[in-house]
């Protein structure tokens, strides 16, 4: 295992593995365990795109999470699960105990017809049988689809019959703060049009009253009963894929990004270490949700590969109060903290007297992602959580990288507010100009591009590889482009401004803006609408929706609105501002300006630029006057 100790070892590795990065990646690969040995390192082209690491290769990575640690660290905790209430009992999961979860809970695959190359999709709260399902798709070689629970039956949909999933794994309910959540009816509803499915494994958590289909649901207590905790993993090549996730891009359909077993493998394991700095006895709590990328590499796969203890955690922020969060790092003694900027700045705004009864003196490392992070909220965090004695790793990376690309290595970077600094050792990222030329040297500012593969990266767009390489490989020619601005300042460091495309980053989730409009225009009277972001005080950024409607009830129908993009997709993209509008800003040839609309959003009126250019300019200043009426 790799395990940079200095800012010296740092700049060596580095240098080493942009020198010679197949020999970088394949020492890091010699500490995990193989089945069969790979034939070749990397294979990778970025005009199909085609890329291929350690390609030959065999193993499981469940065998590399849980049997390997068995001998050795097989009654230490994987997990601490911390329910909702904080009036339940929490659970302790060693690692014995998990892999033997997971054993029985993929023979229970087995039995319901799941084998190799399969789908499953996974609707479920935050508890441990979460984890033992994705683990168990893992070992039969069956290839997971995590759904937030909190996306909309046809959110679901969309999910489950883009990918022709077989099974579905939920539970009766969730609960999420004072409310609960009935996910198996969601369930029922997205399966009135999905064809693939054909059973459905039911966890009690909420035991609420769940309707159960005869022939396709079953309870997932009554398929644990009397089943072997043995069970021998699935031979998986390198290449072959893991798990599809889905991202919102710039068009209203959700895309699958795939990520495959080895290479995955590696870069979650090798991150996790080295950012957080890693020592065999911390205990580390990412508060993300499994249903986002963060969750999969830093709750599931790189702390279990690591064979770290984590916290699992079932509520929100805010419940019972704020002072949750503080409670949890006193009681379970945490080290090493990772949340998002979101969570940090509605904290911030409850005010300090939910930190002042916790010591929070076992923090040694402050994590956050999802978005860059502002001065205040980063300030904030550094004196009133970390005391200024722990180093905050303000982490860059996407759904599609698989792992964090861009960050401090925590006790060892040089450390700058709102910067995520440096590249890890194996990553060559870079700048370039509108034209797609490299932009060399500091204090400069560009497009984030990555010049060279990384074992993690993504494979393909599920069922649509075109898809794939027009978003991240078409835009600049031998390039996977990020969708991010960015700016490398006199001293290298980088520091991300934000996306380039009509996708927003709503607390750390990106939501494509043509899916919230798909939404809207769902709505009855709607003529047409378009979305953009705005800034957020608490999100980062907002959903800011200006409205064409035929609707004479402006009040009573911008809720209607809220409440149909709320049932369409989720709460999570319901509009934090409607404007309701007699036009949009066009040019002659009908496309939005969506840069005039992003500056009336921000209530930036002086900085409108050229409007000649429009259709009709007058309707830019009918805009700014609903805008200036409403405010």
């Amino acid at each position: 295992m790799l395990k940079i100790n200095s800012l010296e070892q740092y700049q060596s590795e580095y240098k080493r593995s942009v020198e010679n990065p197949e020999l970088f990646w394949e020492g890091i690969a010699e500490s995990f365990e193989w089945k069969k040995k790979w034939d070749k390192v990397l294979d990778w082209n970025f005009d199909e795109p085609n890329v291929k690491w350690f390609d030959g290769g065999q193993l499981n990575i469940t065998e590399n999470c849980l049997d390997r640690h068995l001998d050795s660290i097989g009654d230490k905790v994987a997990f601490h699960w911390v329910p909702n209430d904080v009036s339940e009992k929490g659970r302790k999961i060693s690692y014995r105990e998990l892999h033997a979860e997971v054993c029985k809970f993929s023979n229970v695959l087995t039995r319901n017809g799941i084998k190799k190359g399969d789908r499953v999709c996974l609707y479920m709260p935050m508890v441990p049988e979460l984890v033992i399902a994705v683990l168990a798709c893992a070992r039969v070689g069956a290839i997971h689809s995590v759904v937030f629970a909190g996306f909309s039956a046809q959110s679901l949909s969309d999910r489950i019959n883009d990918c022709n999933c077989n099974l579905v794994i939920t539970a009766d309910g969730a609960f999420r703060g004072a409310k609960t959540i009935d996910l198996k009816s969601i369930v029922d509803e997205s399966l009135l049009t999905c064809t693939s499915v054909k059973k459905v494994i039911v966890l009690e958590r909420t035991k609420t009253e769940a309707s159960m289909l005869a022939g396709r649901d079953v309870w997932w207590h009554d398929e644990m009963l009397n089943t072997s905790p043995n069970h021998q993993a699935e031979t998986m090549n390198s290449e072959d894929s893991l798990f599809i996730l889905y991202t919102s891009g710039s068009t209203g359909k959700p895309k699958g990004v795939v990520h495959s077993t080895a290479g995955y493998m590696i870069y979650a394991e090798y991150s996790f270490r080295n950012v957080f700095q890693y020592q065999a006895d911390d205990i580390f709590w990412c508060t993300a949700d499994i249903g986002w990328i963060t969750g999969h590499s830093y709750i599931i796969y790189g702390p279990l590969l690591a064979g770290a203890t984590s916290i699992m955690f079932e509520g929100v922020p805010t419940y019972p109060d704020a002072g949750r969060f503080w409670d949890i790092v006193d009681k379970y003694q945490v080290n090493l903290f990772y949340t998002a900027p979101t969570a940090i700045r509605a904290l911030q705004a409850k005010g300090l007297e939910y930190i002042k009864p916790y010591k929070l003196d076992t923090l040694k490392v402050l994590g956050t992602v999802g978005e860059p992070i502002n001065e205040e909220a980063w300030h904030w965090y550094n004196d009133e959580i970390g005391k200024g004695k722990c180093p905050i790793v303000d982490t860059w990376w996407q759904t599609e990288t698989g792992g964090i690309l861009i960050s401090p290595l925590a006790g060892i970077t040089p450390l700058k507010p709102t910067y995520a600094t440096l590249p890890l050792p194996g990553i060559q990222p870079c700048l370039v100009d509108s034209e797609g030329n490299e932009i060399l040297g500091n204090d400069v500012s560009g497009n984030l591009c990555v010049k060279y593969p990384w074992p993690s990266m993504i494979r393909t767009t599920y069922g649509d590889h075109e898809r794939c390489r027009q978003v991240y490989f078409s835009t600049y020619k031998g390039k996977y482009f990020t969708g991010d601005g960015c700016k490398r300042d006199e001293d290298g460091y980088y520091r991300i401004t934000g996306r380039v495309d009509d996708v927003i980053n709503v607390s750390g989730h990106r939501i494509g803006t043509a899916e919230v409009e798909d939404a809207i225009n769902t709505t009855d009277k709607v003529i047409e609408s378009a979305v953009v972001g705005f800034p957020h005080p608490i999100k980062g950024q907002g959903i800011f929706a200006f409205v064409i409607s035929s609707s004479s009830d402006n009040e009573n129908y911008i809720e209607e609105i809220r409440a149909q993009v709320t049932k369409v997709i989720g709460p999570i993209a319901k509009p934090d501002r409607i404007l309701l509008v007699d036009g949009l800003p066009k040019t002659r040839s009908g496309k939005i300006m969506r840069r005039i609309l992003r500056k009336i959003a921000s209530g930036e009126f002086s900085k409108m630029g050229d409007t000649s250019t429009l259709l009709d300019p007058a309707v830019v200043e009918h805009i700014c006057d609903v805008y200036s009426q409403e405010k």
